[in-house]
């Protein structure tokens, strides 16, 4: 007899208000360390692209649905995506994002109770310098133990010339 995937029949998320920022994505059921919840969905564009497209809506870049790709493009969750766009950084997430043959999945860390926010480390790289103004800007709520305060990724070091 044939079964239904198990997203259809039974939902692992769905989207409500988050205590966090905005909306969120939340456990329905009992998810599985390493179980895949979702694809991270949208049109894919380069940079340059992206970059207009926040210029153009009027907000700094730090208020989009932008995934970075290893080939260098970028999933616009804003335009043609899913839920998984709602889903929230933490500094001491309970999911991970990862890139498999340019698709982007969210997987469990460890097992994640129904009624959990789900949320993963955003780890935004930025090159310009890390003021105390631009921390502001990628300020994180997660108040997860460890919190940074930033969801931005920390610089690299670079070693000193002797």
């Amino acid at each position: 007899m044939p079964t239904k995937p198990a997203a259809k029949a039974d939902p692992a998320y769905e989207v409500k208000k988050s205590p966090v920022h905005g909306n969120g994505v939340f456990a329905r059921r009992h998810i599985d360390a390493g179980e895949r919840i979702i694809e991270y969905r949208g049109e894919r564009i380069t940079w340059d692209e992206a970059t207009q497209r926040a210029e153009d809506r009027g907000g700094p870049i730090n208020h989009t649905f932008y995934f970075s790709l290893h080939d260098g493009r970028v999933i616009d969750g804003g335009s043609r995506g899913n839920e998984a766009r709602w889903i929230n950084h933490a500094c001491s997430p309970n999911c991970e994002a990862y890139e498999d043959e340019g698709r982007v999945y969210i997987h469990a860390l460890h097992p994640i109770e129904p009624g959990q926010e789900l949320n993963y480390n955003y780890a935004l790289i930025y090159d310009e310098r890390h003021t105390p103004a631009l921390k502001k800007l990628f300020a994180c709520r997660c108040g997860t133990p460890g919190c940074t305060g930033t969801m931005l990724a920390p610089k690299k070091r670079q070693k000193k010339k002797a």
